[in-house]
């Protein structure tokens, strides 16, 4: 069994993600390869980098980067919950990423964006080129949720149609598929 780790991205009052991580976090436990942890950021609520050393070093001073360190490294795939702000991704999942180095090298991450028109992709397209530096592997699918408060319920659940539902499946497969290949690049 492998270990998911559900991140979701948007740590502001009001926002959806939550409801969006559980539909998806439903969806991965159909999936029996998968145990599911998810990742609040608002709930961790890291400070701005605040370590001295540079991440590749592991030289960690705080208890709470030692703590995101530890959930990250157990993981052997990432899906990613990301709203889109401004054309782009929330700074508390920039700044997320970047407290940490090898703890993410060689691990599958699937995205699910969310948002108006554009469903979060152009957040997506910026969060590519920071995942690949950091040597994580962004899957080619995707769930893209537009007008993603459409598919919300009077509890501000999310109902997700099977268009959506699909999507998530494919794109879950094939985190499986990447999950096997990279986990004996870690061992090395």
């Amino acid at each position: 069994m492998f270990t998911l780790k559900i991140i979701i991205a948007s740590t502001r009052p009001g926002r959806k993600g939550p409801a969006i991580a559980a539909w998806i976090q439903d969806v991965v436990n159909q999936h029996p390869e998968f145990a599911v942890e998810l990742l609040d950021l608002a709930e961790i609520n890291l400070p701005f980098m605040d370590e001295p050393n540079h991440p590749r070093l592991q030289q960690y001073e705080h208890e709470h980067t030692k703590n995101w360190s530890r959930a990250i490294d157990a993981a052997d795939a990432f899906i990613i919950v990301t709203p889109e702000y401004n054309h782009g991704f929330s700074a508390p999942l920039k700044n997320a990423l970047d407290f940490l180095a090898r703890e993410w090298a060689y691990k599958p991450v699937g995205l699910v964006s969310y948002g108006g028109i554009a469903a979060g992709t152009r957040a997506v397209q910026l969060l590519k080129p920071v995942l690949t530096a950091l040597k994580l592997v962004p899957l080619a699918e995707a769930v893209n949720i537009p007008f993603f408060a459409r598919y919300l319920d009077d509890q501000e659940g999310f109902v997700a149609d099977e268009t959506l539902t699909r999507s998530a499946n494919d794109m879950i497969t094939e985190l499986l598929r990447w999950t096997k290949a990279l986990k004996p690049m870690r061992l090395a």
